[in-house]
């Protein structure tokens, strides 16, 4: 069944599989493409969505940030096995605030926010112990403090122009469900199978 807020039926979906999923609930495939087109896909974890968009935290340096500059357009997915639910998210992407990003950056563990600063996301890693002695460092430099959001380091907001609800259905009738946004509203329409 249809509603007229497709964040608010997100939120429904979402909650539903929380309850059922074996796995990270928030795991959705990020897709990309580059200025020539070429396409990226990865998963990531969702980290917060609201009316304005969803939300996900990555080093500026990595593959899908260098995409994202040459080409601010991006697709999710997310499949729950457990529901039979997918739901797909398009529209442009731009930064979020310093503010929103220091304040994520803080809720997270220290050995994460210690990670953050020793990767070099998507570059050759030389060898293992490379990793290891950077994460040493980075922690002896640390030990004392509060550890900073690195300034390389941050989120990104896909505000959605589309959102797809796909429901599985026995024979391959699934319900699929296409909320355009259309000014400050949504269009929805029910597509075939």
């Amino acid at each position: 069944m249809a509603t007229d807020d497709p964040i608010a039926r997100f939120a429904g979906e979402y909650e539903r599989a929380s309850v059922t999923e074996p796995f990270e609930v928030s795991r959705c495939v990020l897709a990309t493409a580059n200025a020539e087109g070429r396409p990226a896909v990865r998963f990531i974890l969702l980290k917060g969505f609201d009316d304005d968009g969803f939300v996900f935290f990555t080093n500026f340096e990595s593959a899908k940030a260098k995409d994202l500059a040459e080409n601010p357009h991006a697709e999710i997915a997310f499949h729950w096995h457990t529901t039979g639910m997918q739901v797909r998210v398009r529209g442009p992407v731009t930064r979020v605030s310093d503010e929103e990003a220091d304040a994520y950056f803080a809720s997270r563990d220290r050995g994460s926010q210690i990670g953050a600063w020793v990767s070099r996301q998507s570059e050759v890693l030389d060898r293992p112990q490379s990793l290891e002695a950077a994460t040493s460092e980075t922690s002896d430099r640390f030990a004392n403090v509060a550890v900073p959001r690195p300034p390389f380091w941050g989120g990104y907001r896909v505000a959605p122009t589309a959102i797809e609800f796909w429901q599985n259905r026995d024979d391959r009738l699934h319900d699929r469900w296409l909320y355009e946004r259309d000014g400050r509203a949504w269009r929805v329409v029910r597509l075939y199978p």
